[in-house]
């Protein structure tokens, strides 16, 4: 189980959002590079980064922040003799030629969500010109996929989204519930084992993580294929210590 820090970016800044809502948004640094070095150092294997502008523009606006933190990631697994850090990407990507500038610049994974749901055929493409580096991510209120930064709720069923998006060729779905996000309610935990048991690709459960017990729920279902968690304000608050429970969430994969 893969503990994934979020370095979500609005005006270069890293911030974390409540409820996907840009209004309250709290500054947790200045310098989003010195972040990502710090959840390294703690033991991140993976990175999860968020244009939160480009969510809401439709297109990249903290590039150059998004360049420094791979310029950091990069020096760290030079330092470390470590082979790859994956770092994955989302927030306002329309098109191919932004993905492969990300993907030439060091991204491993590009994030797509409002435009794999208002554009599918965009989405199709991608998976077809970017095999493997293409990443679905499923925003979801009770059971409905939520499209612009959370703002508009579509008619589309999770699950069967998810599955045609499985058909195209995605790596792994990213599955937010929307309603817990950035409120440290707790994983919707019933609704992500639902939809990891419908597809066979890897699924990443975000939204609402708490506290090491979260954490452990996560680690008893993730035969079923869930793979990874992000973490955003709990670690940034300090429920929860990444680096002992990366520990835990090792441990446990261990014993199972």
């Amino acid at each position: 189980m893969l503990l994934i820090p979020a370095i979500d970016l609005k005006d270069g800044h890293c911030v974390r959002l409540q409820q996907g809502d840009m209004e309250l948004a709290t500054v947790f640094s200045d310098n989003p590079a010195d972040m990502a070095r710090h959840w390294l150092r703690q033991g991140a294997r993976r990175l999860h980064l968020v244009d939160l502008n480009g969510a809401f523009a439709g297109k990249p606006k903290n590039e150059g922040a998004v360049k420094a933190i791979l310029k950091a990631v990069q020096e760290f697994a030079v330092e470390n003799g470590v082979d790859e850090i994956p770092v994955q990407l989302g927030g306002g990507i329309r098109d191919l030629d932004t993905i492969e500038r990300y993907l030439d610049a060091g991204i491993s994974y590009i994030i797509i969500g409002t435009a794999a749901v208002k554009s599918p055929g965009f989405l199709h493409d991608a998976c077809s010109a970017f095999p493997g580096h293409i990443i679905v991510g499923l925003d979801a209120k009770d059971g409905k996929v939520a499209t612009d930064g959370w703002s508009k709720m579509s008619g589309h069923e999770v699950i069967d989204l998810a599955k045609k998006f499985e058909a195209y060729g995605v790596e792994s779905i990213i599955y937010t519930d929307i309603g817990r996000d950035g409120m440290m309610g707790g994983i919707n935990i019933e609704a992500t084992v639902k939809l990891a048991q419908a597809v066979k690709i890897p699924v990443i459960a975000s939204g609402g993580l708490h506290n090491l017990g979260d954490v452990e729920a996560l680690c008893a279902v993730q035969a079923e294929g869930i793979e990874g968690v992000i973490c955003g304000r709990s670690i940034y608050e300090g429920t929860i210590d990444l680096a002992s429970a990366q520990l835990r969430a090792d441990e446990l994969s261990d014993a199972a």
